[in-house]
């Protein structure tokens, strides 16, 4: 059985490896939504074809045709280069792909472009105090008056709601409606007058979440995706992206590259981390079950060229696996480094600027946030699978 690519995509592969050798040092070490070097790295990696491939380029994209293969060795490279593939969050991992599916001319127009570059920085509006892994009960209102909504409720874990320039926000338009019914998907600006925006600090001790609270915010009323009170239809595409976007494979495995590369440089007695046998064996179950997503994500991928490929499940597993894969993986690194994987904030002993320690406890926050592992194994039990539904109390919705 022969498994090469290819000379075609051999080719191509040359072509990228030549392109990062001649670029790399253009790319960002790290950076947010609001870096200009980042965004001057999405714009490049856009015009050569790198990201956003198949975007249409009215809207904003490279427009390459679907190519499996292409995507693969593209990730592959990028992530063996240690080097940024580009801008993601969620405004380009999660609303542009909903959007393109759902929404107007006049939105995609509006809004893909500007938010693929790095422009437009999107937040996300749907959990709350009393809606969380129930997200149907959510209670946020928005009233039709005229040509405007009229919001008014409040928002929690709002990721990057301090730096977004826009928000898509799950809110209440029939009350008496049963409650996945009377939901709507609105767009609006953050610095819409009643917008107020409190900061909480999570366990990498920075302030990546915050609480939005809506006062009498006025929204026109055509921002709105998808019809009046059909938001979960909408809500659920988008959850399907989030969970895509939150364990990449191909994230994890240039993490996974850095981790074997620190492993290689550590030693105890003299005697390097990875040539002892019980580290080499912690690593090598790492590195199954990495190259088992990457294979996993090569499903998903190819079902959306062949739609008569079902692979719901294999979607399914990907928020499960993937962040508690990835805490595994960081945690490994911080034994790996022995007393000074303990160090955090301002210690001078602080390895990597603390990349390790941060990630650990994002992607223990993961395992929660996105819809906590229980809930992600109920899902996958009872719609991947097949098996009975949770019962119900008496009265429950």
């Amino acid at each position: 059985m022969d498994l090469s690519y290819g000379p075609e995509y051999e080719a191509f592969r040359d072509e990228l490896r030549a392109f990062i050798a001649a670029n790399r040092h253009l790319a960002p070490a790290a950076g947010g939504p609001r870096d200009e070097k980042a965004r001057a790295w999405q714009r490049l990696l856009i015009a050569h074809g790198y990201t956003a491939r198949t975007i249409p380029t009215e809207y904003g994209g490279a427009g390459q045709p679907p190519d499996l293969l292409k995507s693969r060795i593209i990730a592959e490279e990028f992530a063996s280069a240690r080097i940024s593939p580009g801008l993601g969050g969620q405004g380009i991992s999660m609303l542009v792909p909903t959007l393109l599916e759902m929404g107007t001319e006049q939105q995609k127009r509006d809004h893909i472009a500007s938010t693929l570059s790095g422009e437009t920085v999107w937040c996300q509006g749907y959990s709350e105090p009393g809606a969380g892994s129930d997200l149907a009960a959510l209670r946020t209102s928005a009233v039709l008056k005229g040509d405007e909504w009229i919001i008014n409720g409040q928002k929690i874990w709002t990721s990057t709601a301090h730096l977004a320039d826009w928000i898509f926000c799950l809110v209440r338009t029939e009350p008496e409606a049963p409650k996945h019914l009377g939901i709507s998907f609105l767009l609006f600006r953050m610095d819409t007058p009643g917008i107020e925006i409190r900061p909480l600090v999570d366990m990498t001790m920075n302030a990546n979440f915050n609480e939005v609270f809506f006062t009498d915010v006025r929204v026109p009323a055509h921002q709105i995706v998808g019809r009046r009170g059909d938001g979960w239809k909408v809500a659920n595409v988008i959850l399907g992206n989030e969970r895509d976007s939150l364990a990449d494979p191909n994230i994890a495995q240039a993490r996974l590259n850095a981790l074997v590369e620190l492993m290689k440089t550590e030693t105890i007695d003299g005697r390097r981390l990875i040539d002892q046998p019980i580290y080499q064996d912690r690593l090598m179950r790492i590195q199954g079950r990495v190259m088992a997503m990457k294979y996993n994500e090569l499903r998903v991928l190819s079902s959306k060229l062949n739609r008569g490929q079902d692979a719901a499940l294999a979607r399914m597993i990907v928020k499960l696996q993937g962040t508690e894969l990835r805490h595994e993986l960081e945690g490994l690194g911080i034994d790996v480094m022995g007393e000074r994987g303990l160090a955090y904030g301002a210690n001078p002993h602080l390895q990597d600027n603390g990349a390790w320690q941060v990630h650990y406890m994002y992607y223990l926050g993961l395992i929660i946030g996105g819809g906590t592992s229980q809930i992600q194994k109920n899902i996958i039990a009872e719609r991947g699978l097949g098996l009975p539904r949770e019962p119900k109390t008496a009265g429950a919705a």
